[in-house]
């Protein structure tokens, strides 16, 4: 029984340091985390759920992705690989100018187009962001003499992927309220789309 006690509390760190290694390596700006700001901040919480959803799914699919080791064979097909740099990147640029030319919150319609699940499940699977990182927090911690396993790694992750992009998605929110009035809100949603396209050069030129 004694033992069983600093067993737990060095699994408890474990996870702790997992989760500020996620929170600092995946939750660092980069195409999908701006994405998510920049749509809340255009469109509004609730409009923006289904996009964020399909981020959040996204990336626990590149998780899996990664866990399974696949991406060690994409890795070894440069062609690919940049087929989905191009794919995202094209994706974004779309996404910054429709963020750009979002109307004010006041003037929007209810069927205004928006991004949507697929778009964000897209962007997700094909940002070489999501890869990186997610690779370098999963090999860090499986490199450790840990007792967590792979499964609890991966929930870890999961449980991070989620609160990540929900942060991400208030912090854009919060902005929604400067939005209904014209010249705050076209300089707001020009702001997040160059910050958008910005983080995306960044990350293609690491």
């Amino acid at each position: 029984m004694a033992g069983g006690i600093p067993g737990a509390a060095q699994s408890w760190q474990q996870v702790l340091a997992l989760v500020l290694a996620a929170t600092v390596v995946m939750g660092s700006p980069g195409p999908a985390t701006i994405s998510v700001t920049a749509v809340g901040a255009a469109f509004g919480l609730r409009p923006s759920l289904g996009y964020t959803s399909g981020i959040v799914l996204g990336t626990i699919a590149v998780l899996l992705v990664v866990a399974a080791g696949i991406v060690g064979m994409l890795a070894s097909m440069p062609a690919l690989a940049t087929v989905l740099s191009i794919l995202s990147a094209a994706y974004i640029f779309y996404l910054a100018f429709k963020i750009a030319t979002a109307p004010p919150l006041a003037e929007r319609a209810s069927t205004a187009t928006k991004p949507d699940f697929l778009g964000g499940f897209m962007l997700a699977v094909a940002n070489p962001k999501a890869y990186v990182a997610i690779a370098a927090v999963f090999a860090g911690a499986a490199s450790q003499a840990d007792t967590l396993g792979t499964s609890t790694r991966l929930l870890v992750l999961a449980a991070m992927i989620v609160a990540i992009h929900v942060v991400w998605l208030l912090a854009g929110t919060a902005f929604a309220r400067f939005l209904r009035n014209p010249v705050a809100s076209r300089i707001i949603n020009l702001v997040f789309a160059a910050t958008l396209v910005l983080t995306t050069a960044l990350a293609a030129l690491r």
